[in-house]
């Protein structure tokens, strides 16, 4: 290192004006890159288990309760240090620790999603065709469909019976289960297909999960392999073919997640759109012992279509439960609304270098460059953000960096390029300041996503920072 008494006064002027972003291995010492390799080994454990808003839900639940959480009870008045969890419908959960400041302080709210885009079945998805049996598809979430072919498929979810009794379905997980796959052509016979355009490769139509080729022994039953794929299902589950009207099962990939790189630096695995977010925002909420202000992680359904529906965050479960809250603490909801902070917990894009035409350099988030703080998402024309205000980002700014996290900004892509959404602008049009912070991700809305361990490392140092803001 060059002494700094022999330096320039312009290297000096630089040194105190200009930014120098460096890599956070370089950055970092021995010990925290081996805490954060050590910090990704809990998270991939977590993807394996969470492939679906269910699945999510369910263990994050079980990780709450390890960590000393207690189901929410609305007759009990909570004092500093209770922690509690309320899930909503099994497809999302709040969990709460309360702070030593009265509610009307604000609240710290971390805001993640954990659906991730796949396959759903349709509800009269069982057909046989060519003496193969199939199920019919409805895709979820943004995809490019050609990407989605002849991968190897889990099935996951749960069957609702004539009788209202449940069945839950999860196979292709375990060592020796079946899988399944969507096929495509051959090379060889797939000229017209070729002509068509990307975008175009694979319809959805044609995403038809391939379940099994074998008939039932017996001349006097037509469409064989359906009825012995039927037959297999309702020896095990229960199950009628009527009962699929009932159903909620998703397709989604059978790969564990794994490390990617001779230097082990990332990860590889599906769904970590959004639950690279939703893990680190879970295990900092699990890590806060009586905190300041009241500290929330919420970990929310649907926001791959849009946050609609009674599990997004565009409905009001987010609201209702500050309120009754409020409430049993005798003060006014909006009030602790309005005062509340948010850090919408979301990934954003990383600088491809085999695509670079697609981001602006300047202002992309590169992976181990650390946790990127996103003033703004939406389209174009900054459509469908909620655009953080100055005050609210120096205000983040100033956390991270006496927090000793490593930090960038981003922003999803060329201004005329596309773009995306998140959380933010339904927490926002709640009256509260709310900023997207998270991890870049490359080759998002895949069926293999890749993150480095050091940001995954840095969002939930990040977050814990967050929760333990004086």
């Amino acid at each position: 290192m060059q002494d700094q008494k022999n330096k320039t006064a312009g290297e000096l002027l630089a040194e105190k004006l200009l930014e120098d972003p460096k890599n956070a291995a370089l950055r970092m010492s021995d010990e925290e890159i081996t805490s954060a390799d050590d910090f990704c080994e809990g998270y991939k454990r977590f993807l394996n288990k969470a492939k679906t808003e269910r699945e999510a839900c369910k263990e994050a639940v079980r990780l709450a309760k390890e960590a000393g959480f207690d189901e929410y009870d609305p007759e009990k008045v909570y004092s500093a240090g209770d922690k509690f969890y309320k899930v909503n419908r099994q497809k999302a959960v709040i969990l709460t620790v309360m702070g030593v400041k009265p509610l009307t302080d604000g609240i710290r709210l971390a805001a993640a999603h954990i659906d991730s885009p796949r396959l759903d079945l349709k509800q009269h998805p069982l057909y046989e065709d060519g003496e193969l049996a199939l199920f019919k598809t409805h895709y979820y979430g943004g995809i490019k469909k050609y990407q989605w072919t002849t991968v190897p498929m889990s099935l996951h979810g749960v069957v609702v019976r004539a009788d209202g009794s449940k069945a839950e379905i999860n196979i292709g997980e375990d060592e020796g289960d079946p899988v399944f796959c969507v096929t495509d052509l051959l090379i060889h016979l797939a000229g017209e297909q070729m002509k068509r355009t990307l975008a175009n490769g694979i319809k959805g139509e044609e995403l038809n999960l391939l379940i099994g080729s074998r008939p039932f022994k017996d001349d006097k039953v037509s469409k064989k392999v359906k009825l012995n794929i039927m037959d297999i299902l309702n020896k095990k589950y229960g199950i009628t073919e009527h009962d699929f009207v009932s159903a909620e099962l998703e397709a989604v990939p059978a790969f564990k997640a794994c490390d990617i790189g001779f230097d082990r630096s990332m990860v590889g695995s599906y769904g970590q759109d959004d639950r690279v977010c939703a893990y680190t925002a879970l295990m900092a909420i699990l890590g806060c012992d009586k905190p300041a202000y009241t500290c929330m992680t919420v970990l929310t359904d649907k926001e791959e279509t849009g946050s609609d529906g009674n599990t997004g965050l565009n409905s009001s479960y987010l609201r209702y439960f500050i309120h009754e809250l409020s409430r049993a603490q005798g003060v006014c909801g909006n009030a602790v609304i309005s005062a509340s902070k948010c850090l919408s917990a979301d990934v954003n894009a990383a600088v491809d270098p085999t695509f670079p035409e697609v981001t602006e350099s300047r202002n992309a988030s590169k992976i181990n460059y650390g946790v990127v703080v996103t003033k703004f998402t939406g389209s174009r024309g900054k459509s469908g953000t909620s655009d953080a205000s100055a005050e609210f980002v120096g205000e983040v700014r100033r956390m991270m960096d006496d927090g000793g996290v490593i930090w960038q900004t981003g922003e999803l892509g060329k201004v005329d390029a596309g773009g995306g959404g998140t959380v933010a602008m339904y927490i926002a049009n709640l009256d509260m300041d709310v900023i997207d912070v998270g991890v870049p991700v490359l080759s998002m809305h895949a069926p293999f996503e890749i993150t480095s361990k050091l940001d995954t490392y840095m969002a939930f140092k990040a977050f814990s920072v967050f929760f333990d803001d004086k």
